[in-house]
């Protein structure tokens, strides 16, 4: 008997699989330590917008609007696996690594995936281009075992470039990208990794979660089939999605010192793994800029002096206090918003991203099962 209990246990346990997340240096602090940010961004126009504009053959994922990342996780491809440092990103549904027929300037400082030394590795006839600010990623599709977290996901469709324009790759830590978003945004009709995963049933939850830890820690992760208790404290508070492209939720408004400063009406939100800050459009930005004093030039010693900034969706509250919405570098020398206007038109109305300025403070689930956001207070 006792053993027939201990397998029920077993049965009923939750399995799930985690990729620690390596904070790193974002391109912009490499090229800003290195005297080039200013003449790279004279040279390349940073339009965050475009990497949300409908996906249709061609995408339009500029990689210039993953400067600012710093999380990046290993995943392996082929047999036997090769290894690459991707960005898990729930703002796109691609999976795509530089390949050994990229002679880019921006390939030759990364890994790349060399098809001949997989056996599992199937080719088709299929190219992609993914749009930069600058031009034009190319590659083509192909299939391979993909290994993310120690989960086997066999005949994963993904992306091997062939060209890489610039030199912002270049300068980047990671080799590639990783989308969690839904299969509607996929360059090519790709399969994403995540549905694949669900496809075959190899996750005992068809969810899957971030925490990424305060600035300059270690320990942040995603972690796939499952919740992780440990990373948070309180309740969970699920929000249905409004739209199963994105990770798309409805802010109920925005408030600073008790005064709603936008989204009065309500108004449209991507929760986004692959981006960096908080952004809105440039109007509603620029209130929130001017309600917590932001305006101008952020002197470092007063942000404990700063007000909360309020994000209300689905009837709670979540705060964002100066400290998370204040990014330091530089040892606390420099200080600056975590806000950025960024105008993204829909027929719902101005786009809201709460990037990893907002998933810092609060661990990020997202269920495929149920269509829902699930947010709690970080630990």
């Amino acid at each position: 008997m006792k053993w027939l209990v201990l397998i029920a246990l077993v049965g009923l346990s939750e399995c799930f699989f985690k990729v620690p997340l390596e904070k790193g240096k974002s391109v912009r602090d490499i090229l800003q330590e290195k005297g080039l940010l200013e003449d790279f961004l004279k040279r390349n126009h940073y339009n965050p917008y475009s990497k949300y504009q409908d996906f249709a053959q061609t995408a339009n994922e500029p990689m210039v609007n993953y400067m600012d990342m710093s999380y990046f996780g290993v995943i392996s491809i082929g047999t036997p696996p090769q290894s690459f440092k991707v960005i898990f990103d729930t703002g796109s549904s691609n999976l795509w690594v530089p390949s050994v027929y990229c002679n880019s300037y921006a390939c030759t400082n990364h890994k790349k995936y060399d098809p001949s030394a997989s056996s599992t590795y199937h080719a088709t006839n299929q190219y992609i281009s993914i749009q930069y600010g600058t031009g034009s990623m190319t590659g083509f599709l192909a299939y391979d075992t993909v290994n993310v977290a120690g989960i086997s996901d066999p005949n994963q469709i993904f992306a091997l470039s062939t060209t890489e324009p610039g030199s912002f790759l270049y300068y980047a830590q990671f080799d590639g990208i990783l989308g969690l978003a839904f299969p509607s945004m996929a360059s090519g009709k790709a399969t994403p990794v995540f549905d694949n995963m669900m496809n075959q049933g190899l996750l005992s939850r068809d969810l899957f979660s971030f925490y990424l830890s305060p600035n300059s820690q270690s320990g942040s992760v995603v972690t796939f089939g499952g919740i992780d208790e440990s990373y948070f404290t309180g309740n969970i508070n699920w929000v249905p999605l409004t739209s199963e492209t994105y990770w798309q939720i409805k802010v109920d408004y925005i408030q600073v010192n008790g005064q709603t400063v936008a989204c009065a009406q309500s108004c449209q939100a991507i929760v986004d793994t692959g981006t960096s800050l908080i952004a809105g459009p440039s109007g509603p930005i620029a209130t929130i800029q001017s309600a917590v004093g932001a305006s101008t030039g952020i002197s470092c010693q007063n942000v404990p002096s700063m007000p909360d900034v309020i994000i209300g969706i689905n009837g709670v509250q979540y705060t964002l206090p100066p400290s998370a919405y204040i990014l330091e570098s530089y040892g606390g020398q420099q200080c600056s918003s975590g806000f950025q206007a960024m105008n993204i038109p829909t027929n719902a109305g101005d786009l809201w991203i709460l990037g990893d300025v907002f998933i810092r403070q609060y661990y990020s689930i997202f269920d495929r099962t149920n269509n829902m956001v699930g947010l709690a207070k970080s630990i």
